[in-house]
């Protein structure tokens, strides 16, 4: 979950004339500058493409230290542009030249400082702690004439999954937990290293910075998350109560409380982000009617026959086809013979058409999904590659996350009809296990996508002192998620550095923005595609876009603008609304609330 746009997330750009003695600040003069700074980026930012490429797979010393002088380059080059682009503040410009100039100064993920040394040290320790966590493994101790192998990411992800042995499945959450604690101190010097480097710039720290780059003040920003968390979290606090008494009921009162927090590694996932694992403990007698999973496997899918199927849905709203170099340079599959890193991302390696999937895809339906998801970035990517340079980018990063599971909302009983996955839809009366089945993977997942950067913006700011990471991580985890950690947690860990999204750096709001965006997004697109035909009665969560060009050409619209203008003007061409707004998600699962509500009475809510 997760897209590698080297344009944004390295920022490699080289030409600065203010550093090189310009004293004009006209509108040639800031032409010029931009001209020759595209014209430069392609080179730089292709070059550390591939380096990170290389880097993600195929994990060593070597790989990681080019990619990091790579990224050195690239952050060093990008940094003294966006100090030179000050120079233009006061000119008068046409707005796109304003606006590129701006996306300079707002655009980087990473601004390391001026000082050579330390912006090679921080550019070092970034990818030290992705490599760290690429190469991660929890090996169990050995028991009497027993063989214990060494657990990676994919073989912990598959206990907690498929496991109903509590004792089983905690040895593996404690275990993957142990990855991290190396990276405490690395992470501390990287935070104070950011910082210097986003102050250089003008801003307060890191956190503010990323918060600079959504067309509003930092401020403003932070507002308008906490507005969009107020108009979900009752449906969430509904979900959490069922949940809990539910689990209660499996595992007993000893294991899950009847009030207070979930136990976390009991939620199906490494960090409780996704619920869906829980679907088959918790299940109405209503099911949903089918088993994804299960189907794909009977039916022998192969990870290529995975992605196939994520093509074929872009193809049917009028999309061309990915390129035969996509097919050729992407990994599907975790090799044999080395570490990588399995975490899904679509990469755009040269801002035209290398499009790339690194993926270690296993037959489940939450990787069908995933790889819908993936896809999305893909075509999005290639939509927008006719703007200027830096304007290859999506309407703000929760747009790139929002597209792909904008389609996998499509994934509809329907849907896997149309495409010869199941021989009949589910009637009506299913409607209740396939709500609560996405609700588990949706719903469960907006608190944990809020409390990610909630919990670096403080760390960045100083709120959050390095010795209270692991404390202030699990209050701001009980805060938002309602969950607990299994066993007692220290400063001695380092559990923020589990989640790859942290020790990669990679910022993580615009996920959950992407998840309420999503369902706004999908209901505009259901409107433009007929559905609900008139007099008939589909709710909007049995409603695909699948293979309709009408609802292609809207999308394909929105894709091609970019972040050529402000994302309202993209959210309002597609959706007709310029602010972000949870209505749809709720309508979309005002059937799930209503029957929560009913299955909660009398049973305790919150935490």
């Amino acid at each position: 979950m997760a897209v590698m746009k080297t344009l944004r997330v390295l920022t490699a750009i080289g030409f600065v004339c203010a550093l090189c003695g310009c004293g004009s600040t006209g509108s040639s003069d800031a032409k010029t500058f931009l001209d020759e700074a595209e014209k430069k980026l392609f080179d730089l930012v292709l070059d550390a493409s591939q380096a990170a490429w290389v880097q993600s797979t195929y994990i060593t010393d070597d790989s990681e230290a080019v990619a990091a002088r790579a990224n050195e380059r690239s952050i060093a080059e990008s940094v003294r542009l966006a100090k030179g682009a000050v120079q233009f503040d006061k000119a008068d410009l046409p707005a796109d030249q304003r606006r590129k100039l701006n996306l300079l100064k707002v655009g980087l993920v990473l601004a390391a400082p001026s000082n050579p040394a330390e912006s090679a040290e921080v550019t070092r320790l970034g990818a030290s702690m992705e490599g760290r966590y690429g190469k991660g493994k929890y090996c169990p101790e050995n028991k009497a004439g027993t063989a214990n192998p060494c657990m990676d990411i994919a073989a912990v992800t598959k206990v907690l999954a498929t496991s109903n042995n509590p004792a089983e499945i905690l040895d593996a959450w404690r275990g993957w937990h142990t990855i991290s604690p190396p990276m405490r101190k690395d992470y501390q010097r990287f935070v104070e290293l950011a910082n210097k480097g986003a102050r250089e710039l003008g801003f307060k720290d890191s956190g503010a910075m990323w918060r600079s780059k959504y067309d509003m003040t930092p401020d403003e920003f932070a507002k308008e998350v906490d507005r969009l968390w107020g108009q979900v979290r009752p449906l969430y606090v509904s979900l959490h109560s069922y949940v809990r008494w539910k689990l209660r009921e499996k595992y007993g009162a000893s294991v899950v409380p009847e009030k207070g927090p979930i136990p976390a590694h009991l939620l199906g996932n490494i960090w409780a982000q996704d619920w869906s694992n829980t679907y088959k403990l918790v299940a109405p007698a209503a099911d949903k009617g089918y088993d994804l999973t299960e189907i794909l496997k009977r039916r022998n899918t192969k990870p290529l026959d995975m992605v196939r199927y994520g093509e074929s849905f872009f193809k049917s709203l009028g999309f061309a086809p990915l390129p035969q170099t996509f097919w050729d340079r992407s990994m599907f599959i975790k090799p044999r013979d080395r570490d990588v890193v399995c975490h899904a991302s679509a990469w755009d390696v040269d801002n035209i058409e290398d499009l790339r999937l690194k993926m270690c895809i296993d037959i489940t339906e939450e990787e069908f999904t995933t790889v819908h998801h993936e896809l999305g970035h893909s075509f999005y990517q290639r939509a927008y590659n006719k703007q200027p340079l830096l304007f290859r980018d999506s309407a703000n990063d929760g747009f790139h996350e929002a597209i792909g599971d904008t389609i996998a909302l499509s994934v509809t009983p329907e849907y896997l009809m149309k495409i010869g996955l199941l021989n009949g839809a589910p009637d009506s009366s299913k409607d209740i296990g396939l709500l609560l089945s996405r609700a588990l993977e949706k719903i469960a997942f907006l608190p944990f996508g809020l409390m990610i950067d909630q919990w670096r913006w403080r760390v960045f700011s100083g709120e959050i002192p390095p010795d209270q990471y692991n404390k202030a991580w699990w209050d701001l985890r009980l805060k938002y998620q309602g969950v607990a950690p299994p066993v007692a947690r220290s400063e001695a860990d380092f559990d923020p550095g589990a989640k790859y999204h942290v020790a990669a750096n990679v910022p993580y709001t615009r996920y959950f923005l992407s998840f309420i965006m999503q369902f706004q997004f999908h209901k505009a697109l259901a409107k433009a595609a007929g559905c609900p035909a008139p007099g008939a009665d589909t709710p909007l969560h049995r409603c695909s876009i699948y293979d309709n060009k009408e609802a292609g050409a809207r999308l394909n619209k929105m894709l091609e603008m970019g972040l050529s203008r402000p994302w309202q003007d993209a959210m309002s061409e597609l959706t007709g609304q310029r602010q972000i707004d949870a209505t749809a998600i709720l309508d979309y699962f005002a059937p799930l609330q209503k029957w929560l509500d009913e299955q909660n009475q009398g049973k305790p809510a919150g935490w």
